[in-house]
């Protein structure tokens, strides 16, 4: 099997069989590809089924001073779905990558900001700008309903139901949730949808897609993260903000308002109640306090 007609097939499984979003894609194809660039530097002339644990190992190793323990872990990762993807599609009936060992990562919390820090970051927005409308309700979408920023720009105006107070998000491996939303996004969406958007020239295939730049066409990742760290500069955060940041915070002030986890849970679109765990900082006297409330034999007679 070539290694482009493999290269071109994992990228069509990841997009179709798994779900993934195109940034993943992107990562996972450019892990193959530098696996492959490596085979023609060493000049080593193996097929993507011919590939074994030895020469798996010797690619990481080799590279490993270049990359962070994350990036090193991602590329593995990457690998793995490759090696799933040719045994998928019957060109090889074992993985070489079983045990292909990734580095341990310590779990690192993102950076969470006070209320009255989103506060500050919301008032900091320059309404007059000509993009001023279009940012304030960028925030208030991320903060009010904890959207990760790949949901935030592929959402549509489909997906908005004003009158039941509810948005649906299209979240990772293309699954969809139902988020409450509040007043305040509400608000700042409309005024935006009403008074900015619909006096541009929309692009065709961006028709409805809610978050436009100037020509019309579909916001990208990086432009939303450059405008959040910008603005967190210009009001004076001491804190290293993303996107990110905002779903985070909105998941601990639920939290810290009495907010069921597995509501958050939900919310937020986690598989796993001990990732939302992570998110929202739960510490042991968060969970003592529930168990006191809510098991019926936690007290003794």
């Amino acid at each position: 099997m070539a290694w482009k007609r493999a290269l071109e097939g994992f990228t069509n499984y990841l997009r179709i069989e798994r779900g993934l979003s195109q940034h993943t894609i992107d990562s996972y194809s450019n892990d193959v590809g530098s696996l492959h660039q490596f085979l023609i530097d060493k000049k080593i002339e193996l097929p993507p089924e011919k590939i074994d644990l030895e020469v798996l190992q010797q690619f990481v190793y080799e590279n490993a001073p270049k990359l962070s323990p994350h990036s090193q872990s991602r590329r593995i990762s990457g690998l793995k779905s490759f090696f799933k993807y040719l045994v998928f599609e019957g060109y090889r009936e074992d993985l070489p990558t079983t045990l292909l060992e990734a580095p341990k990562l310590g779990r690192k919390l993102p950076d969470n900001l006070s209320v009255d820090e989103v506060e500050q970051l919301l008032h900091g927005i320059d309404l007059s700008h000509p993009q001023g409308q279009r940012n304030r309700a960028i925030l208030e979408t991320l903060y009010g309903c904890g959207l990760r920023v790949s949901e935030l720009i592929g959402l549509r105006i489909s997906d908005l139901y004003f009158k039941e107070e509810l948005i649906r998000v299209i979240g990772k491996g293309n699954k969809q949730r139902i988020v409450p939303l509040g007043d305040m996004a509400a608000k700042y969406l409309s005024i935006y949808i009403e008074q900015v958007r619909n006096q541009q020239t929309i692009a065709p295939k961006d028709q409805d897609i809610v978050f436009l730049n100037r020509n019309g066409k579909k916001l990208t990742r990086n432009m939303i993260f450059i405008v959040i760290q910008k603005l967190g500069v210009k009001v004076g955060l001491q804190k290293n903000i993303s996107p990110h940041t905002l779903r985070h915070s909105f998941a601990t002030h639920l939290l810290e308002n009495g907010a069921d986890l597995r509501a958050i849970q939900m919310m937020l679109g986690h598989e796993s109640i001990t990732t939302t765990e992570i998110y929202t900082h739960v510490d042991t006297s968060f969970l003592a306090k529930t168990m006191a409330r809510f098991h019926p034999r936690i007290t003794a007679d």
